[in-house]
């Protein structure tokens, strides 16, 4: 089973077409979050739906899986949190968006809500527990932020997630996808992929230009190829498997 892995997009339309097309080719497609970009000139509800329509179409072509990052909060709950309300509209078109599991071969997957503080962690804690009682098999979860360590290392400082180690640590799940830390495969002393334990986590990182960093993975062989314009990779992953790669 072939799955691919892309994050932080940043609304980019030639990125977003590449995803698209590339869908076509695998069975399992994984937008670890930050399709959106606060910073873009494009106003955010325009981002939202130009975005929710190329998720549908994805959806068409893969089983697509979609978990929200910073970029993509455009609201705030009751308590004050922000949140990401607009991602909830793409369930009608067959995305599994945050806090929702599916299946895929043998594999269950979720999407992980990016959280700002203890209603909405609580949540995600909440939908884990919930993903947790239904598994059998194998788990991968779409996280856009990465644990302190060398996927969340821009060079010069880490922006790990406090709280990802312990959820690890609690659920065990085989696979954890993102991304958040553009630079984390490029610096020195980062990484595309770690190993906590027995799980593997990823991030491509992210790069200019029309084409994303990105991850291909072989879920039934165990492999993981890398991408980018400056350089690639490829490992090896699974129980027992020690860390190792390119």
């Amino acid at each position: 089973m072939r799955a691919l892995l892309v994050a932080d997009l940043h609304y980019d339309l030639r990125k977003l077409d590449w995803v698209l097309a590339e869908a076509e080719g695998v069975d399992l497609l994984v937008v670890a979050g930050d399709l959106l970009d606060i910073g873009s000139r494009v106003p955010l509800d325009a981002q939202i739906t130009v975005s929710l329509e190329y998720l549908a179409r994805c959806a068409t072509r893969a089983t697509t899986v979609v978990c929200s990052g910073n970029h993509d909060l455009d609201g705030r709950s009751d308590s004050g949190e922000k949140v990401t309300g607009w991602l909830a509209e793409a369930r009608s078109a067959g995305v599994v968006v945050d806090g929702a599991s599916t299946e895929v071969g043998d594999w269950l997957v979720t999407a992980c809500a990016w959280w700002e503080g203890p209603e909405t962690l609580g949540r995600l804690e909440a939908d884990l527990e919930a993903a947790a009682a239904t598994r059998t098999g194998p788990w991968l979860w779409a996280y856009h932020g990465p644990a302190e360590g060398p996927l969340s290392w821009t060079g010069r400082r880490y922006f790990g997630d406090p709280e990802l180690p312990r959820l690890v640590d609690r659920h065990h799940p085989d696979l954890v996808l993102g991304g958040h830390i553009h630079q984390a495969p490029f610096a020195d002393g980062g990484s595309w992929f770690e190993q906590r334990g027995r799980t593997w986590l990823f991030n491509g990182g992210y790069q200019r230009g029309p084409v994303p960093t990105h991850t291909l993975f072989d879920l039934e062989r165990g492999t993981a190829a890398w991408w980018s314009f400056d350089s690639s990779g490829e490992m090896t992953f699974g129980p027992g498997v020690p860390a190792s790669g390119q």
